[in-house]
């Protein structure tokens, strides 16, 4: 297979690119050469940039291309118009943030969120929003050829969030751990790794339609996940101590969502059963943890871009205590 990527050299598309070269496929990169230039040397470079400059791409021919990189509507857009006559089958990444909500478990004809401030291009605000049009481009400029991928939370080696690291961080560091009650509290993610094998099966089998790609519903546990992190003394907080306190979901506390978040409360119970029957696997947990020390650094642990600070932790384990 031809496999064209938008992207390629950082995080999803880094490990796309990875597993479309061990299955023998011929790949292209198309980056603005400014993010790991040096990777894949047995791949093809293009250069170029998504916004305004797709010349490299003009008079060329793929199997199929992968989006792992549009974000705002009129860039996806562009890229889909070239890149219509050029592909057999369009691979867009979005995200299960397109869900117009959560307070149920989403599928994928769940309805999708509306960008209320018409001509906004600000993905940090109207991320999902913005990700619906992107998916409704592709699909006006590729009718019946696409494949859209919508991805929960995505961890592993090169996992720029530190969402998922602060956990096994956190073990590591030892002592006294706040965690979200109730330890049975389902999480939902899935391994990149797994992801990107996933995305280029799909792609070999020219698949269409639309998949929710994250990790299956209540299969795991906080508890599951602090266990397989080594975690020892672990202290369950609830809900309504958290939220008194401030404490940010997801960021603060990485995978805690409050249950009385009722737009929110089923984040990490997506639908992913249609993905399942066309093959999404998962390697283990432990595994996934275990490799996590080789893209942080193997010194001591860290304190990442997320998760509780160890003194704004001690205070609020503190005050727990006091109650």
């Amino acid at each position: 297979m031809r496999l064209l990527l938008l992207g390629g050299t950082k995080f999803l598309g880094k490990h796309v690119a990875a597993a479309a070269l061990a299955s023998g496929h011929e790949v292209t990169l198309f980056t603005r050469g400014e993010t790991n230039p040096g990777l894949f040397p047995e791949a093809e470079h293009l250069r170029g940039d998504r916004d305004g400059n797709l010349a490299a791409l003009e008079g060329r021919e793929w199997d199929a291309v992968v989006d792992t990189s549009g974000y705002v509507p009129r860039v996806v857009g562009a890229s889909a118009e070239l890149l219509a006559d050029a592909v057999q089958r369009y691979v867009f990444v979005s995200s299960v943030s397109v869900y117009a909500s959560f307070a149920e478990p989403p599928t994928e004809d769940s309805p999708l969120a509306v960008l209320d401030d018409y001509g906004s291009e600000d993905v940090q605000q109207h991320y999902g929003a913005l990700k619906t049009l992107c998916e409704a481009e592709v699909e006006r400029a590729l009718r019946g050829r696409a494949l859209v991928v919508r991805p929960g939370l995505i961890v592993g080696p090169d996992d720029p969030t530190d969402r998922f690291t602060y956990w096994p961080q956190r073990a590591r560091r030892g002592g006294e751990i706040l965690a979200p009650a109730p330890p049975d509290r389902p999480v939902q993610f899935i391994d990149v790794r797994d992801l990107a094998e996933w995305i280029v099966r799909m792609a070999e089998a020219g698949a269409t339609g639309v998949f929710n790609a994250t990790g299956r519903p209540r299969e795991l546990t906080f508890e599951a996940l602090l266990e397989a992190c080594g975690a020892e003394r672990v202290t369950w907080v609830d809900d309504a101590f958290l939220v008194e306190h401030e404490v940010g979901e997801f960021a603060e506390l990485p995978l805690w969502i409050a249950e009385g978040n009722g737009e929110a409360r089923c984040f990490q119970l997506v639908d992913v059963s249609r993905a399942l029957a066309a093959g999404l696997t998962f390697r283990p947990l432990a595994e996934t943890v275990r490799d996590v020390p080789e893209w942080t650094g193997q010194g001591a642990p860290r304190q990442g871009k997320a998760g509780l600070a160890p003194e704004r932790e001690a205070e609020l384990l503190a005050a727990w205590h006091r109650r």
